[in-house]
């Protein structure tokens, strides 16, 4: 057990950190509008690590005007903590805030065994309890079986371009050329660097990617599922962002890495928990076709260039592509609508994004970074003609780096959208309208 004046002074510590925040200075995240307060459920924050999910709950909670307790177990003098220390934490918790606090954040709690008997517990007592976690595990697994219908789940992204634009004071409604010239600066930077809300502003950013991805394998992967071969898991995922956007091979992984299919697939899924890596499934009605060739994109484009040795292809369509896929997840988790993207069949041209309400095609986005040559013109804007037909889907989106237009083609009309208009797009809590 850890000894409770060590849990005190890590606690007080935090306690104090907290004094300096000063929120109305923070970005505004969209998520915000998705907790429920004055409810018995868990707010339940997850995504990448370091991806803001700590800042969000204490802007929420401090602009409120709410008192709270701070827990926050990602501390390596906390790092040994046992299930039976957690009563401990709650005492200290007491002692600091008082035994009238209405609310507590549980900051990195996953790695706890029994953390999820303890919330539960508390929840009881009427406590209001916000939890993050940087692993999907924390709601696949351990809440969904001990706090049904008990959470509310937020699902937290490293800054879109819109947050991106508003922490670097870009102006987004300039007509001027400077200002034009502005936006455009800030999206080429955007697409290169990412969004990781505490890379703004570094010089070296090789050195912040390194960290987090090795934070990543460390404490969200390896610590958790008792990796052995780290390395392995390490090449694979190195592979994985320099292959971003392109469908998962397992055998050729498999072949590279000396590890057979299986581990392959392990190791991809726990990526995948620790949110490094997203899926994207193909769209078919046969379950097979969309197990077996999915599409791995990355978090944030900032993780493919700023890495040691990153010999990543410097294509702007692909990154683009992945920056669309994850603004997509973001828009999409307001409305529980779900992505996919269609290839009919082999040889032929993909549908990068189809949004789907159900089982019905809602919307359909090709992604292209330059159509101004008429070959890639018509290729994008034929592919989408035929797959309207095919998907029987009328709403028909063309995301590039061009001017904002419709154009009818075979009596459809595709609405051609500079990815800078579309990436600024605001439409308040509901971001995608149908």
């Amino acid at each position: 057990m850890i000894d409770e004046k060590i849990i005190l002074q890590v606690l007080a510590e935090q306690q104090e950190e907290i004094k300096g925040y000063k929120p109305q200075k923070w970005v505004a995240r969209k998520e915000e509008s998705l907790f429920e307060f004055d409810t018995k459920m868990a707010q339940v924050v997850i995504g990448v690590r370091r991806s803001g999910k700590s800042t969000l709950c204490h802007k929420v909670l401090l602009e409120r005007g709410i008192r709270y307790g701070y827990v926050n177990l990602d501390d390596d003098r906390l790092a040994d903590m046992k299930t039976e220390d957690l009563s401990t934490v709650l005492s200290c918790v007491y002692q600091l805030y008082g035994t009238d606090i209405p609310y507590l954040v549980l900051d990195e709690i996953q790695d706890v065994d029994g953390w999820y008997l303890f919330v539960n517990r508390l929840l009881r007592t009427d406590l209001h309890i916000f939890v993050t976690g940087s692993n999907a595990k924390l709601l696949s697994g351990e809440l969904a079986t001990h706090l049904t219908g008990r959470y509310n789940e937020i699902h937290l992204y490293p800054f879109s371009f819109l947050e991106y634009c508003q922490y670097h004071r870009i102006d987004m409604q300039g007509i001027t050329t400077k200002a034009d010239a502005e936006r455009k600066r800030a999206f080429m930077d955007y697409i290169h660097d990412g969004g990781f809300p505490e890379m703004q502003g570094l010089r070296n950013k090789r050195a912040y990617v390194q960290s987090l991805i090795e934070a990543i394998m460390r404490k969200d992967i390896q610590k958790r599922f008792k990796i052995r071969n780290i390395e392995a898991l390490r090449k694979l995922a190195h592979h994985l962002i320099n292959n971003a956007c392109q469908e998962v091979n397992y055998d050729e992984m498999s072949d590279l890495l000396g590890i057979t299919d299986k581990t392959a697939k392990k190791y991809v899924d726990y990526l995948c928990q620790a949110f490094l890596i997203q899926l994207l499934t193909r769209h078919s009605f046969k379950s097979k076709e969309r197990i077996r060739n999915q599409k791995a994109y990355i978090v944030d484009t900032g993780l493919q260039g700023n890495r040691d040795n990153a010999l990543a292809p410097e294509n702007l369509g692909w990154r683009l592509e992945n920056v669309v896929y994850i603004e997509l997840l973001r828009r999409c988790a307001y409305d529980f609508y779900d992505v996919y993207y269609h290839k009919p069949a082999p040889r032929a041209k993909e549908i990068d994004f189809v949004v789907c309400d159900k089982s019905r095609a809602v919307e359909l986005i090709q992604v292209a970074y330059e159509i101004d040559s008429r070959r890639a013109y018509d290729r994008e804007t034929s592919s989408l003609v035929k797959a309207s037909d095919a998907l029987s889907c009328n709403r028909l989106t063309l995301i590039a780096f061009t001017q904002t237009r419709d154009v009818e083609i075979d009596g459809k009309t595709i609405h051609i959208i500079s990815a800078l208009d579309w990436l600024l797009e605001d439409h308040g809590d509901r971001l995608i309208v149908f």
